[in-house]
């Protein structure tokens, strides 16, 4: 008989309920640079239309922090060989930014730089990201371009929008602290490819294909949004998930109260709300201005009824 592992003592457990306290929904308010490289469409739209809740536990949540923290340490590194790194824009006294897509699309930049060894008088951006020794090994043999395309992505769109044309991709193994760091190239057309993505993704009203329609198949095992996509879990409750909620700019609009819908509004969505029928395992069989009825797989009847609900 296998031995079990001692449970996490009081303390432990708190602190780690602590971080997914903290952590909340995990819903962005954007679609990311930091995703569009995801070579799934829909996953992407998911992300997008708040579709599967973050549920990663509290070990993992610290995890996450570990790489924040580090950058820190990187930046005083960078300093120390004499350049001049730029975690925030001095305009603004806040963290680079980029958007684009009506504010729809964007991402925060770690830093640009200027001063580098390599080429002391081109302004960088500047990544960081933290891996596990496997992930390490991987990018130092075939370099981040291969080894990590949605990092190669982030990069080429933060290149893009602020007309800088190198990043420097600096990577620390978690295991060992080894450095890896490389030079990224813009590529304006690539970026251009990944725009037409990103708004392909935000003007999309219906969920997009699959990558593929094989639930095994290993993107979709490992992809956070697999119970809903494949085997047909419920979506989460949100003006996101509403049909009646339009992309508009800058923000969110109920087109069936005729108002704006701020991020708060967003999360608590209200009695009204009426699923995306592509949300929803089952076929539709009657629909109404509140109402949405549907022919499960098994046979039953499921209604999606508002009919009964107070506005927002």
């Amino acid at each position: 008989m296998a031995v079990l592992p001692d449970p996490p003592t009081p303390t432990l457990a708190a602190i780690y309920a602590a971080y997914e306290a903290e952590r909340g929904d995990g819903f962005r308010e954007h679609l990311g640079a930091s995703l569009i490289g995801k070579s799934c469409e829909r996953a992407l739209w998911y992300d997008f239309r708040w579709v599967t809740r973050a549920r990663f536990p509290g070990r993992i949540l610290r995890l996450f922090e570990t790489g924040q923290l580090e950058e820190a340490r990187l930046v005083r590194n960078l300093r120390a060989t004499g350049a001049t790194v730029l975690e925030v824009d001095p305009e603004s006294g806040r963290q680079w930014r980029v958007e684009a897509h009506d504010g729809h699309f964007g991402g925060s930049l770690d830093a640009v730089a200027i001063g580098l060894q390599e080429a002391p008088k081109t302004w960088h951006v500047v990544e960081f990201k933290t891996h596990s020794a496997k992930s390490f090994r991987d990018l130092v043999a075939k370099g981040v371009t291969f080894s990590k395309p949605q990092h190669w992505a982030q990069m080429q769109i933060y290149m893009h929008l602020t007309g800088i044309t190198r990043t420097l991709y600096m990577a620390v193994c978690k295991d060992t602290d080894d450095l890896h760091i490389e030079r990224v190239n813009v590529d304006a057309a690539a970026a251009g490819r990944l725009l037409e993505k990103a708004r392909r993704v935000i003007a999309a009203k219906r969920p997009p294909a699959r990558i593929s329609e094989d639930p095994a198949w290993w993107e979709c095992r490992f992809c956070d949004h697999h119970a809903t996509c494949h085997a047909g879990a419920p979506a989460e409750i949100n003006c996101r998930t509403c049909l009646h909620a339009t992309l508009v700019e800058g923000g969110w609009h109920c087109a069936r109260f005729d108002q704006a819908l701020d991020r708060a509004a967003q999360h608590r969505a209200c009695p009204k709300h009426l699923f995306i029928p592509d949300l929803v395992a089952g076929q539709v069989t009657d629909a109404g201005d509140d109402h949405v009825v549907y022919r499960m797989a098994d046979g039953t009847q499921w209604v999606n009824d508002a009919r009964d609900g107070a506005p927002c």
